[in-house]
């Protein structure tokens, strides 16, 4: 089990200067957690009054979690969805609109889910508990949710649950892409990190190597699961959520998704926002962020492998090339990310003169290509954009604009002032 109060304690008077609290209270996961969960929970004095929101395939995974609650005296409300493949607006005030007459919320299944019931209990005030069904994605510790509005991916920044639960059992029998997409979703951690460590350097923005050292500790329990992540190993999965866990834990500890996500994770939003704006399904967040993160990490090894040395000059992004990029039911998000424009704060002499260590970083942060690749395939995730159904005019497109879609520094949102262009450097 997670051991939250070790954790905290090993934090205290943190080398970073800030004090760092979560709201998530308690861990759990094991064989038989599932028949357990009402047990659990009345232990825990969660709220007896529960809307429990879920969607049919998680519902079948984990039919004993609801049979449980109601077994302990839980007064149960349901919403069950046939099918929750994204996080929308709409869903979040659907789930709020169900909150009046409840004092909790019970997310049962994976991803979207918990973010449409993350987003609802803050807003309403109602606490919160995660049953996992699948180690498909690092979110189930934030307190961060993506949630796709006039076709646009934002952040919502509310709060963590205080309580995750999972099944051993129901994980190690989740479909062997879910699996493969939680593995792409925490190997993305080694850009993340990278980005923000150059964050820091170019513009001062908050970093803790510690938050770091914790997300890179799952990394590395899910990294040591590769080869038996496809198996219905019980210890495999658990050391793969605990290390998903973390990876949540570290984003609510910055108080930001940088610890979890940097240039790939927005490359993959660029995608998802493309396919939602014409009525096409994105594919699974985790397998959409894996090919971009196999992407994104050669396309920085190229540049630290092919760039000595750079002459940038101010930001010379063509705003009206910017838009057209975009479906226009985008354009005010994209316009209120970008005012003011995030390379603002990056001065081209400070980028000079840090580039010969930023080519180091890169190569002393990020896994070689060989190694990326052969990680991925064991454990079964896909690594081609054709996989997750990007040709390559959506390639280039998600390469060129991504970064716009984050006031968030970013390398390859520094190419344009590096006079650089990202598909020199795919290959």
């Amino acid at each position: 089990m997670l051991d939250l109060k070790n954790l905290l304690t090993s934090l205290e008077n943190c080398p970073c200067g800030r004090e760092h609290k979560v709201a998530l209270r308690h861990v759990e996961i094991g064989h038989g957690v599932a028949k357990r969960c009402g047990t659990i929970l009345k232990g825990l004095d969660f709220p007896k009054n529960l809307l429990v929101v879920t969607d049919s395939h998680a519902l079948s995974a984990a039919p004993d979690v609801v049979k449980s609650l109601a077994e302990a005296g839980f007064v149960l409300k349901r919403l069950v969805y046939d099918t929750m493949t994204y996080a929308k607006i709409e869903q979040v005030r659907e789930v709020e609109a169900l909150l009046d007459d409840v004092d909790g919320v019970l997310a049962l299944g994976t991803g979207s889910v918990n973010d449409i019931c993350r987003v609802a209990s803050f807003n309403k005030g109602k606490q919160f508990c995660i049953f996992g069904t699948a180690p498909s994605m690092d979110g189930f510790a934030s307190d961060s949710a993506p949630i796709v509005e006039n076709n646009f991916k934002n952040s919502w920044y509310v709060e963590q649950p205080s309580v995750i639960l999972a099944d051993t059992a129901v994980l190690a029998k989740a479909p062997a892409e879910l699996k493969a997409a939680g593995f792409g979703d925490m190997m993305a951690k080694y850009i993340g990190i990278l980005d923000w460590r150059i964050s820091e350097l170019l513009t001062g923005e908050y970093y803790c190597p510690k938050i770091a050292e914790i997300t890179m500790q799952g990394v590395a329990k899910i990294v040591a699961e590769a080869d038996r992540l496809q198996t219905d190993d019980e210890g495999a999965v658990a050391s793969v959520m605990e290390g998903l866990i973390l990876s949540g834990v570290a984003m609510k500890l910055a108080n930001s998704s940088r610890p979890a996500s940097g240039a790939e994770h927005v490359v993959s939003h660029y995608w998802e926002c493309y396919k939602l704006a014409r009525g096409i399904w994105p594919e699974f967040h985790g397998k959409k962020v894996g090919v971009a993160t196999v992407l994104i990490n050669r396309v920085y090894h190229n540049l630290a492998d092919r760039v000595a040395e750079i002459d940038p000059i101010a930001d010379p992004t063509d705003w009206d090339e910017v838009r057209a990029a975009f479906d226009e039911s985008q354009h005010a998000d994209l316009k209120k990310v970008n005012s003011p424009t995030i390379t603002d704060k990056v001065s081209p002499a400070r980028l000079k003169e840090c580039w010969p260590q930023i080519r180091a970083m890169i190569k002393e942060m990020l896994p070689d290509d060989e190694t990326m690749m052969r990680l991925m395939r064991a454990a079964g995730a896909v690594t081609d954009p054709a996989d997750v159904h990007v040709d390559g005019a959506l390639l280039e497109k998600g390469l060129r604009y991504h970064a716009y879609m984050r006031y968030r520094v970013l390398l390859t949102r520094l190419l344009p002032m590096m006079q650089l262009d990202i598909m020199d450097f795919v290959n």
